[in-house]
């Protein structure tokens, strides 16, 4: 039996499919964090059932990209039960979304989360009366601790074996004047036909395209249909009905409807907002106080990363490079071509181990941090925050969610991007992801910073201090490029969008050390060590194919050099980019093969030794300065890159991702080197 869950963000919807499930969907304390369908299984009391976890939707109305699957999925789609779950809190709003449900069918089971935090904001809920007025099982939990799922499963069961219907909701009579002269092009398979000719008079293209495609009718182009819709819209208009209208007579129903049954079934305590949560709110959300707060949190999250990740680093160097020696000795006895023991070993398997070493440490403590300030609601203020900013670059608020994924991945970044409602809006967060930098940059940037702007023995402090400002130097070249976009290639005006600021919850710890290490942690390590693989490769044979007595490193990065050195660089720092496309962890010891003219990576992890290599081959703190500086701003990653192809679905739009930190990367090294240089 295949069920579907759906629910408005942030209502526990990925937190009940785990627990139904036993997977580890991840879950998120804040809106738009479902933006695919999960699939999971459960056998209870001798049925198997196929559970979907659906991206969480205000409204069947879609919008978005992840609305639009769970439209799709409850209007197009077989499946033989709904649980639309409920936030106990905020029951009147989400109530909307049961009622639109419920006009598509009655196999539905509406699951009321979080009695909980209910009672402690004093709501008392009629869950019988709540079934009786909405005449579908109401079943309450507490899906944090499991609590009522084995009577959502038995009414899950119920409704799996329920002969199909739905519940008709009494549009205004205006409305409803001469549809019936439509319902001849809607299949007789279709439960609720009224509902489908409303949207169509509503000019939903969108779902009607869907709808055709679906049932394979032709309603969009069939022309007696638009004469006849013609028809009833100008009725409407001579009643003051324009057909945008429509649409928000619907949902004004349907809210009307909400709120009646909300007040035979539901008890509000007037001061049932939490005190606590207004007080932290007030300077959270504040103009002048929000924003310093959030950078002193992210001030916190670099600067414990930095102080604890050299520790398991240097642990990693240490095993990863003793094994080194124990693996090619074996690869000789038994006999494997030296070449070939060479290629593996000094090739792949020591651009793996030092991609590991340097990512995972800093990774396996950055994301935990991350994900507990996730949990705690704070994502959503952030949002808040940088709204208006967002707003002044003709740009969506909801890029600033995007923009903090991509401080752990750019990749997932781009992903996140699908919350974005309008496809304008979306390529620009997309394409200004790799603005900030990603876990994979931030070891040569504090390397850098400890070399030649600080010393080796400077405070942590000092380091994640000057790592936030480059960092934030990364934020300001976001809002300019996102204002330059809108009014050149990607022109239009800021849309509005619907925030959902979330209560304040207590993250669990256990959980968040599990999703953050399992989910995200090792699922971005892996990502990398599929790149780096085949990239230790290549860096290999650039390193030892020789011609004329010098290797193919060499020979490019001395066609590289005047570049290089025009814009405050030179060409091994570029072709250490160049190789380093898959993987930005290597670019520093691809610098170090290079100046050592060395056939393979050479670890270096002494920060005193690699500075007097650097500095013997002409560097200076302002060469520290560009590097850093290119490094914010140049090409994403192959991975990031790649997942922008599949988001876009265009190789336009991956290529002007390529260009245009590249281009700005190349200004900005040349504005420091001359300024300096003056």
């Amino acid at each position: 039996m295949r069920v579907g869950l759906i629910g408005n963000p942030n209502v526990g919807k990925s937190t009940i499919f785990n627990g139904l499930t036993g997977m580890r969907q991840h879950t998120g304390n804040w809106p738009g964090k479902t933006v695919t369908k999960a699939t999971g299984y459960k056998v209870y009391n001798g049925m198997s059932l196929q559970f979907e976890d659906l991206p969480g939707t205000y409204s069947l109305l879609a919008h978005s990209k992840e609305e639009e699957v769970t439209r799709d999925f409850i209007y197009f789609e077989d499946y033989d039960a709904l649980i639309v779950v409920c936030d106990a809190t905020a029951l009147e709003r989400n109530l909307n979304l049961v009622l639109q449900v419920l006009e598509i069918t009655d196999k539905v089971v509406v699951c009321v989360n979080l009695l909980d935090e209910a009672k402690k904001k004093k709501i008392e809920i009629d869950l019988k009366k709540l079934s009786t007025l909405l005449k579908v099982p109401v079943v309450g939990v507490i899906a944090r601790d499991k609590k009522g799922f084995s009577v959502l499963l038995d009414k899950v069961r119920d409704a799996c074996l329920k002969k199909n219907g739905y519940i008709k909701i009494n549009y205004d009579k205006l409305l409803t004047e001469g549809i019936d002269k439509l319902k001849k092009f809607i299949p007789n398979n279709l439960v609720n036909s009224e509902n489908v000719i409303l949207r169509y008079l509503a000019s939903d293209y969108n779902f009607i395209n869907a709808f055709d495609f679906k049932f394979k009718t032709n309603l969009m182009r069939n022309l007696e249909a638009k004469y006849i819709k013609e028809d009833i819209l100008n009725n409407l208009k001579n009643k003051g009905i324009n057909y945008d209208d429509i649409e928000t007579l619907m949902m004004e129903t349907i809210n009307d409807k909400s709120f009646t049954i909300c007040e035979k079934s539901v008890k509000y305590n007037k001061n049932n907002y939490d005190k606590k949560e207004r007080i932290i709110d007030k300077y959270l959300t504040n103009k002048i106080t929000g924003i310093p707060i959030m950078l002193c949190l992210l001030f916190l999250i670099l600067w414990i990363t930095i102080t604890l990740a050299n520790i398991p680093s240097d642990f990693l160097y240490e095993k990863f490079f003793a094994f080194e020696d124990v693996l090619y000795d074996f690869l000789i006895n038994i006999h494997f071509p030296i070449w070939l023991s060479d290629v593996l070993v000094h090739g792949v398997y020591r651009v793996l181990a030092w991609v590991v070493a340097v990512m995972l440490p800093p990774m396996a403590i950055f994301f935990p941090l991350f994900t507990l300030l996730e949990d705690f609601g704070l994502l959503p203020r952030i949002a808040f925050n940088l709204d208006k900013s967002f707003e002044g670059c003709l740009s969506c608020g909801k890029q600033a969610l995007t923009m903090v994924m991509g401080f752990g991945c750019n990749a997932v970044g781009v992903t996140g991007a699908r919350i974005i409602d309008s496809p304008r809006e979306r390529l620009i967060a997309i394409i200004t992801n790799s603005f900030v930098p990603c876990n994979g940059r931030f070891p040569l940037l504090i390397s850098l910073i400890t070399m030649f702007l600080l010393t080796s023995n400077s405070s942590g402090l000092m380091r994640a201090l000057i790592l936030l400002i480059f960092i934030l130097i990364g934020v300001v070249v976001t809002f300019v490029v996102s204002k330059i976009l809108s009014k050149t290639i990607l022109k239009g005006v800021p849309s509005s969008f619907t925030l959902e600021l979330p209560p304040y919850r207590r993250p669990q710890i256990g959980k968040v050390l599990i999703r953050s290490l399992i989910d995200r942690t090792l699922f971005v390590l892996k990502r990398a060590i599929l790149v780096s693989a085949p990239a230790g490769l290549v860096i290999w044979l650039f390193s030892n194919i020789m011609v004329s007595g010098n290797s193919l490193l060499r020979i490019f990065a001395d066609f590289l050099d005047p570049f290089g050195e025009f814009i405050g660089l030179d060409g091994v720092i570029i072709m250490a980019f160049i190789l380093g496309f898959p993987a930005n962890e290597i670019v520093i010891p691809i610098m170090i093969m290079g100046y050592m003219s060395l056939g393979m990576i050479t670890d270096m992890s002494d920060l005193n030794l690699l500075k007097d290599l650097f500095i013997s081959n002409g560097w200076t703190y302002v060469t520290a300065i560009c590097v850093m500086l290119f490094s914010l701003f140049h090409f994403p990653c192959l991975t990031t890159l790649w997942t922008i192809k599949k988001e876009t679905g265009k190789w336009k739009w991956t290529f002007m991702s390529f260009v245009i930190p590249l281009i700005i990367g190349i200004c900005l090294c040349l504005i420091v080197k001359t300024l300096f240089s003056l």
